[in-house]
């Protein structure tokens, strides 16, 4: 112990604070009957508002106009679906591979894409693109895009 000048003893001083927050009330709190009864009792000042849309589902938002349906604007804007493979082309790429003899699976190995694009192509559910058409053009030695001349 350090011996001090003054020869007493040393104490503290300090009060321990402590802080605790104001809790404010809860809404649901100020609406239950208890407490508006209360506060009509004693003359505190009581607000009733009437909203005529509680309790519907219903989005009215009188100043915006009618409420527009984005699947609806975007039908009468975009394409509705893309252009799939013709019956021409698919009975075309059929018939070119079964008359050289070859599986789906023979053509997409040798045209380098899956066997997935080849029944998609043969089937007709596929959009068609100008490479896959060409590699086929070439495997096959039959023509595939554009008019026949």
């Amino acid at each position: 112990m350090p011996s001090g000048g003054m020869g007493g003893s040393i104490t503290q001083d300090w009060e321990p604070v402590v802080l605790r927050k104001q809790s404010k009330p809860k809404s649901s709190e100020l609406k239950s009957s208890k407490v508006v009864n209360n506060a009509l009792r004693t003359g505190a000042p009581v607000e009733t508002v009437k909203k005529p849309e509680a309790g519907t589902n219903k989005k009215t938002n009188s100043t915006a106009g009618p409420v527009v349906d984005a699947r609806k604007l975007d039908g009468t804007t975009e394409p509705a679906g893309f252009e799939r493979v013709g019956t021409e082309v698919r009975t075309a790429i059929q018939k070119a591979r079964l008359a050289k003899k070859m599986s789906q699976a023979e053509l997409a190995k040798q045209i380098n894409e899956r066997v997935q694009v080849v029944q998609e192509y043969e089937s007709g559910k596929a959009v068609p693109k100008q490479a896959v058409l060409a590699k086929m053009e070439r495997v096959l030695a039959v023509k595939l895009r554009g008019k026949n001349k």
